[in-house]
């Protein structure tokens, strides 16, 4: 299981930074998305899977003797979604501002200034 996940997290890192290289803005969003979701399944893959109990002491005990999921990694990961799907909102509302602003999203076309025009 953990091969598949970090291919998948080769595959999506990848492709994050292949579409990051590209000129749209479009391309440059989607592969910001892509890497992030990189870095949650990396965090994910780190944290160890595990088919355990969840993480509660039971009343007699004061410690830990069984395999259980540790739930830190999975806190991160929530936290990092909930903030990215904000970013991303923010971001697709700011790009589609500037597609209607100036009529592209080409990168290279929005980097000439008005003074190299004349």
């Amino acid at each position: 299981m953990e091969l598949y996940l970090a291919i998948l997290i080769g595959v999506l890192y990848a492709a994050g930074i292949f579409l990051m290289l590209r000129r749209s803005m479009v391309k440059l969003l989607l592969g910001l998305i892509l890497l992030g979701n990189g870095a949650n399944m990396l965090i994910f893959l780190l944290g160890r899977i595990t088919k355990g109990k969840p993480p509660v002491i039971p009343e007699n005990t004061s410690i830990f003797t069984d395999v259980y999921a540790d739930p830190v990694p999975q806190a991160l990961i929530l936290t990092a979604i909930v903030i990215s799907f904000g970013l991303q909102a923010f971001a697709i509302t700011l790009l589609k501002r500037v597609y209607v602003v100036t009529g592209t999203d080409d990168l290279d076309k929005l980097n000439v200034t008005d003074d190299e025009d004349i």
